[in-house]
C-alpha cells in the first residue's frame, strides 16, 4: 500500500511541472480521489458495497472527483486538476494514464453489463473529453480536449473532435509526438473537417475558374455580363474575402486558440 502511495506522489512530481515542493502533493485533488478510490474498491471486492460507496461519496464531496467503487484503476494513475471527473462502475483504466479535468468515462446501458470503456495504458485524455460506452482505448493512445469518443481507438492513435476520428499527420500518428504537442495539435490544427472543407473549396474555385474560362472561349458576351454581375456583388459587400479566405479566417487556430496551447494541461 505505501509503495503504491510512492508511485503515486512519484507520478505527480514527473507529470506536473506546476509542482514546486514535494509537500504540495498533498494538496492535489487527484491524489486524495485516487486514495480513497483504491479504499472504496477493497470494499467494494468484499462485498461491502454500502461503506465502499460511502467512501467514494465522502471523495466526491473533499475533490469533486467521482470514481465509482467498482471501477477499475490501474497504477501511477493521475487526474490533473480533477474537478469534475466521473469514472462509471464497470470502467477499466490501465498504468500511467494521465487524465485532465472535466472527462467522463461514461455508460450508455442500463442494463448491469460492462457499459463504460476500458483505457489502455500510458493513455494520455485531454480536459472535457467524453469516452462513452463499452469501448477500447489502446494503449499509448491520446484522446483529444473535449473529444467525445464513442468508438473504440486503436493502440497509439490520437483521436479528437465530436464525434471523435483518429487522426494521423503528415503520416505520424500525433501520438508518437511529445505530449504537449499532442494537446496542441488536438486543441488547433488538428482538424479533418476543416481540412475537407478546405479542399472542397478549393476544389469549387478550381471548377468556378475552368467554367469561366470555357464560357469565354464560346460565348464571350456572357462573359462580361458574368464579370459585370461578379463586379457588381463585390461592391455590395467589400467587406467579406473570397469563401476559401474567410473560411480560414473564422478557423484560424493562431486566431481563436492560440491562448490556449501553452496552456493545454490547465
Amino acid at each position: 500500500m505505501f509503495a503504491t502511495i510512492r508511485e503515486d506522489i512519484q507520478t505527480i512530481k514527473k507529470k506536473d511541472p506546476a509542482l514546486s515542493s514535494i509537500w504540495e502533493v498533498w494538496t492535489y485533488a487527484g491524489l486524495w480521489a485516487i486514495l480513497h478510490h483504491r479504499v472504496a474498491h477493497r470494499l467494494y471486492k468484499a462485498n461491502l458495497r454500502f461503506l465502499a460507496r460511502v467512501v467514494s461519496q465522502w471523495a466526491r464531496f473533499l475533490t469533486n472527483i467521482e470514481i465509482h467503487p467498482g471501477a477499475q484503476i490501474g497504477r501511477r494513475f493521475f487526474i490533473d486538476h480533477g474537478a469534475g471527473v466521473v469514472i462509471g462502475e464497470t470502467a477499466i483504466v490501465g498504468d500511467d494514464v494521465l487524465m485532465y479535468h472535466q472527462v467522463t468515462l461514461g455508460g450508455t446501458a442500463l442494463e448491469k453489463i460492462k457499459r463504460h470503456p476500458t483505457v489502455g495504458s500510458n493513455v494520455l485524455i485531454g480536459m472535457g473529453a467524453k469516452i462513452i460506452g463499452n469501448i477500447t482505448i489502446g494503449d499509448n493512445a491520446r484522446i483529444g480536449a473535449n473529444s467525445v469518443v464513442t468508438r473504440d481507438v486503436p493502440p497509439g492513435a490520437t483521436a479528437v473532435g465530436i464525434p471523435a476520428r483518429v487522426l494521423i499527420k503528415d503520416g505520424v500518428q500525433l501520438s508518437e509526438q511529445p505530449t504537449h504537442q499532442v494537446m496542441d495539435m488536438a486543441l488547433s490544427s488538428a482538424d479533418p473537417m476543416g481540412e475537407l472543407i478546405r479542399r472542397l473549396l478549393r476544389e469549387t474555385e478550381d471548377i468556378k475558374c475552368r467554367v469561366e474560362a470555357i464560357e469565354e472561349d464560346h460565348q464571350p458576351d456572357s462573359v462580361v455580363h458574368v464579370h459585370e454581375l461578379h463586379r457588381q456583388l463585390a461592391e455590395r459587400s467589400l467587406s467579406e474575402p473570397p469563401l476559401l479566405e474567410y473560411f480560414d479566417q473564422i478557423t484560424d487556430p493562431i486566431a481563436h486558440a492560440n491562448e490556449n496551447l501553452h496552456g493545454s494541461g490547465i
